[in-house]
């Protein structure tokens, strides 16, 4: 009996202790060591890549509206300054999980796969990408019906190549050939492997300036959700195509704070005017959630 008393307290102390751990961890608080440390670090995975992010060897600073965004996030955080950690694209998540940077501020979709996959957090979106197909000026491609038995290119794994992919298999375009990165399709594009590229509309912008010969058919696309994740999709509060500021779960007050300073962007038009200066601001910009 005194055995069995001894194991029932020893049982109400664990579960004491793991109550406490359980609440110590929903209310871990993020925002007062990134104060303390001075600096927010933000992956990037697009370095270079126009007009989200590059860097101007003249000046040696940081140009392009996510750098910007990101300034304006600092002052309103009360965040001494902030800084990048350039890195590649899959490596992005799991350095945030491992406390390499506080934050993912790259161009990266909200997605349900990536929170419930993936095991991160994100803000409210900052900005909407959707598809655009683009041909060449002389491209005999002229609308969307136009694409049938021809040849798309996107990059690998990407809502974009799901886009594509849909279009092949509704019988509107012939193939889809996917590629590593970002830049490949357009490559493709021009050495005539591939008809047109299927991708969003500020990465169109930024490669305007390498391939002025560039142009866009048809309506936007917009992103569809992939059949595992549809249901998930479906209930989100977000528009898929959305880019947020990604997280660790843990960081609850983070996510506030963020979410608090991106709506006070919108109140003020902070968030237009950048997304006007960098050509990218449309209607769409202005309906992030649902």
């Amino acid at each position: 009996m005194k055995k069995f008393a001894n194991g029932l307290r020893m049982l109400k102390v664990a579960t004491v202790v793991a109550m406490l751990a359980g609440f110590g961890a929903a209310s871990a608080q993020c925002l007062p060591a990134i104060k303390a440390k001075g600096v927010l670090l933000s992956a990037v995975g697009l370095m270079g890549t126009k007009p989200y992010v590059w860097k101007n060897e003249k000046t040696g600073k940081y140009e392009g509206f996510e750098p910007e965004l990101l300034e304006q996030l600092v002052k309103r955080l009360g965040i001494a300054k902030w800084d990048y950690v350039v890195t590649e694209w899959t490596t992005m998540i799991p350095g945030l999980k491992a406390n390499r940077w506080d934050i993912i501020l790259s161009g990266m979709s909200v997605t349900q796969e990536r929170i419930q996959g993936a095991g991160i957090d994100y803000s409210n979106p900052y900005f909407l990408l959707y598809d655009y197909v683009m041909v060449k000026n002389d491209s005999p491609i002229k609308s969307l019906a136009d694409l049938k038995g021809k040849t798309l290119a996107a990059p690998l794994g990407t809502l974009d190549a799901l886009n594509g992919q849909l279009l092949v298999d509704a019988g509107k375009a012939g193939k889809l050939m996917a590629f590593n990165t970002f830049n490949e399709p357009f490559l493709a594009l021009a050495n005539k492997q591939v008809d047109a590229v299927i991708l969003d509309q500020a990465t169109f912008l930024g490669m305007k300036d390498e391939m002025p010969d560039l142009r866009t058919v048809g309506e936007p696309i917009f992103y569809n959700a992939k059949p595992d994740w549809a249901a998930a999709e479906k209930a989100a509060a977000y528009r898929l195509g959305g880019t947020a500021v990604g997280m660790r779960k843990e960081c609850g007050d983070l996510k506030l704070a963020v979410n608090k300073a991106l709506a006070d962007m919108d109140a003020d038009g902070t968030r237009k005017a950048i997304l006007t200066k960098y050509g990218i601001w449309s209607d769409e910009q202005g309906k992030l959630m649902k």
